[in-house]
């Protein structure tokens, strides 16, 4: 049994590495490793060359998890290498669209799980999507998929059936061909297909490892036996692809486990909630959307009432900081007037706004090495 260490509030928050190690520098190590240019920016991630890439995602699987559990995950254990980073907020939506487009969070708007579609008290559910919001408006840029297939290369996405057109798929890859796969054999069997094209790139998605985390807590028996499945997994892709075919397997986040204690209910410190029009994000990192000239006054209230749990920024202060990279104008009232990531294990929960983040074992979504840090892992 893996002993996780504990995260303390006074470990110094990882910054984002956009244009180095980050999720949205995949594609473009990719397209050079195909040997296609399809304007990518530049990046000092550097793949070996091949025709053929899989790039495969285990969704929650963070280098520091990875690195603890070399008996439950031996053949990918094997592979570690110098991590990589996740965007902020380091969540699925915002990192998937990272990975998918090559644009930072402030460049393609999905800046969390939840935050404010602009001109309306509404938050927009990334993952679940709002039908009165248009995907290719809210995140209006090609994706890297699209891209890269207009240069010919055959570009696939492997998942779920269930995420065929949704939201995020739409926004972070499409013009890419999906093909859908509910279980691990038929994944695997649709990326061998894909790769037999050449030069390809088949993205394929895997979220069991997130959900477990979530349900039971990555320091659970269930956590474990999922990555030991996950590993089996992965090599039997390796050993089912032509060995031409590339791999690179990374992740959008890694996780925490949030004691009870650790958490702060704003619904039971009602002085959170003053000021506060909207509560977005998600309990790890969260967007407060203000009532007019009120914004001052909420980042000294939760300064104080939180200390050094969270850091709690102004959103010129984050911006000014890089968490998001470069901030276009149409995205940045989808910012909090003010966020707040958590540092150590606590997490700022609604239990009347969001009741199933307080059922919930493992988060993530904050600068935490545990949480920002992930494997970029080729074979």
């Amino acid at each position: 049994m893996s002993t996780l260490p504990g995260i303390a509030t006074s470990e110094p928050f990882v910054e984002p590495g956009y244009g180095g190690r980050s999720l949205g520098d995949v594609l473009p190590a990719v397209a050079r490793a195909l040997g296609v240019d399809v304007g990518f920016h530049d990046t000092t991630l550097v793949l070996p060359p091949a025709r053929r890439y899989v790039v495969f995602l285990v969704d929650g699987l963070g280098h520091q998890l990875l690195a603890a559990h070399q008996e439950h995950a031996p053949y990918l254990h094997a592979l570690l290498a110098e991590p990589g980073m996740a965007g902020v907020p380091s969540t699925t939506a915002t990192s998937i669209t990272s990975l998918g487009t090559s644009l930072t969070p402030g460049q393609h708007g999905l800046v969390g799980y939840t935050s404010r579609i602009p001109g309306t008290d509404r938050l927009l559910n990334a993952l679940m999507w709002d039908k009165q919001v248009d995907p290719f408006e809210w995140q209006p840029h090609d994706s890297g998929f699209a891209r890269l297939r207009a240069a010919g290369v055959q570009a696939t996405v492997v998942s779920k059936r269930e995420f065929v057109d949704t939201g995020l798929t739409l926004c972070g890859f499409r013009g890419s061909e999906f093909v859908g796969g509910d279980k691990v054999g038929e994944r695997i069997a649709g990326v061998v297909a894909a790769s037999v094209e050449e030069p390809s790139i088949t993205y394929v998605y895997d979220g069991d490892l997130d959900w477990t985390g979530h349900r039971y807590g990555v320091d659970s028996p269930q956590w474990r036996a999922q990555l030991a499945a996950i590993d089996a997994s992965v090599e039997q892709l390796r050993e089912a692809l032509d060995p031409g075919v590339r791999i690179v397997l990374v992740a959008d986040h890694g996780m925490i486990d949030s004691a009870p204690e650790s958490r702060i209910d704003v619904d039971t410190n009602l002085e959170l909630r003053e000021g506060v029009r909207l509560l977005g994000g998600e309990a790890r990192f969260r967007h407060l959307y203000c009532a007019s000239g009120a914004v001052d006054d909420v980042l000294a209230t939760w300064r104080e009432r939180l200390g050094d749990r969270a850091d709690v920024l102004s959103r010129d202060e984050a911006i000014e900081r890089g968490w998001f990279g470069p901030v276009v104008p149409q995205v940045r009232p989808r910012l909090g007037d003010v966020v707040v990531a958590s540092r150590g294990d606590h997490a700022v929960v609604s239990t009347a706004d969001f009741p199933y983040e307080n059922l919930l074992v493992g988060l993530h979504g904050s600068l935490t090495a545990a949480e920002m840090q992930i494997p970029i892992l080729t074979f």
